[in-house]
């Protein structure tokens, strides 16, 4: 083999290896809007009218789901062991803790650290969305009935 045969030779090979990576740890795309809702029924929300659509349902790190509130609705007082992050999709909706209440809109970001009382919702007059984001395996614990 001469000088270039022996790096195209090596370039190739290295690029082998990254397709190989690629394949095993493939980028998905995911388009929020082709994600059907699902009822998200629980005694941790104030009504019926709660849907959750899993974004990345392939990630072994990250549990990420949009949540959305119909108006009015919120989940009840609860912590998680891990942090956890909402990212505000649509509508208007509060964010609180047992010090706060904060009005939070479209393009606003939260963090919820580890073990912080906390409940999110819509307000009386907008339905709200928000993208949640925990490690995986973070157990979250309903804190009122």
């Amino acid at each position: 083999m001469g000088k270039y045969s022996t790096h195209l030779y090596g370039c190739k090979k290295q690029l082998q290896s990254s397709l190989i990576l690629s394949k095993e740890g493939a980028m998905k795309i995911v388009k929020m809007k082709e994600v059907p809702k699902e009822p998200a029924a629980s005694p941790l929300f104030t009504g019926p009218d709660v849907t959750r659509q899993p974004l990345l349902t392939d990630s072994k790190d990250l549990r990420v789901n949009i949540v959305n509130f119909g108006k009015g609705l919120k989940n009840k007082f609860h912590s998680h062991d891990g942090d956890q992050v909402l990212i505000i999709t649509a509508g208007k909706g509060f964010v609180a803790t047992e010090k706060e209440k904060k009005l939070v809109t479209v393009g606003e970001v939260v963090l919820f650290p580890a073990g912080e009382k906390h409940w999110h919702g819509a307000t009386s007059d907008s339905d709200f969305s928000h993208i949640v984001i925990t490690k995986a395996g973070v157990k979250m614990t309903q804190l009122e009935d």
